[in-house]
């Protein structure tokens, strides 16, 4: 049998306002006749306030009349209208304490390898803000001179199919796209020597005379091998 939410507080209401026989409000409070005898008495429950049932949607003020009326009938207990889920709030991830100080390190790990990725999915993904996103990028940070990139599966701060499932979705937005576009116009083509006027040593060496110097030395090998000959 469903019960009222605060049984005892409920019979205190039920004897102090209605005509109700001891028995109907142990019933329906889940009561014996001699406990609520006791609350009509000031024995049982002293000190408890009681609780409206009417204002708690729990009874209707027709349904107590009708029982007022006849002794016999059972009090009812009303089915409430709000439908209770069983779901969940989705909450920030939680971090452990060990591992908050791995935090920049996994961001700067994520914004060095992982440019598509908004502060957003960041946030999300390794339980930070986007203010210490922005110091880690603008290295701002308190600590960014110890701050190096480090995988955050690899720290703990988030799995591995999380992180897939992450850059999966960042690849597939505009931002992704305006990336790529700027990293083909900052390729430079292969005659950029060319381009710049810069000349390698390679293209005009062949071009360069004999100096005095290299023809001594090539008269002076010639000598050495008439020497050897004769």
């Amino acid at each position: 049998m469903t019960l009222p939410l605060m049984p005892q507080a409920t019979a205190v209401w039920l004897v102090e306002n209605t005509i109700l026989s001891f028995q109907q409000v142990g019933d329906f409070c889940g009561l014996h006749v001699l406990e609520v005898q006791g609350i009509a008495d000031e024995e049982v429950a002293a000190g408890i306030k009681g609780k409206n049932p009417i204002t708690s949607g729990e009874l209707t003020l027709d349904n107590i009349k009708e029982c007022e009326e006849n002794n016999n009938k059972p009090l009812i207990l009303a089915t409430s209208n709000i439908n209770v889920t069983s779901k969940k709030k989705k909450s920030p991830r939680y971090t452990p304490l060990s591992r908050r100080q791995d935090r920049p390190n996994a961001i700067s790990w994520v914004l060095k390898f992982h440019p598509e990725m908004s502060d957003g999915q960041i946030s999300k993904l390794i339980g930070t803000t986007k203010f210490t996103i922005n110091q880690i990028r603008d290295r701002t940070h308190w600590n960014i001179a110890n701050v190096s990139p480090k995988d955050p599966v690899m720290l703990g701060l988030c799995k591995q199919n999380d992180l897939a499932t992450a850059i999966s979705k960042a690849r597939k937005s505009s931002r992704w796209k305006e990336i790529q576009e700027n990293m083909e116009n900052n390729k430079e083509p292969n005659d950029s020597g060319i381009k710049y006027g810069l000349v390698r040593k390679e293209d005009h060496i062949e071009n360069i005379p004999a100096t005095d110097n290299d023809e001594n030395v090539n008269n002076l090998f010639e000598e050495i091998a008439n020497i050897k000959e004769t």
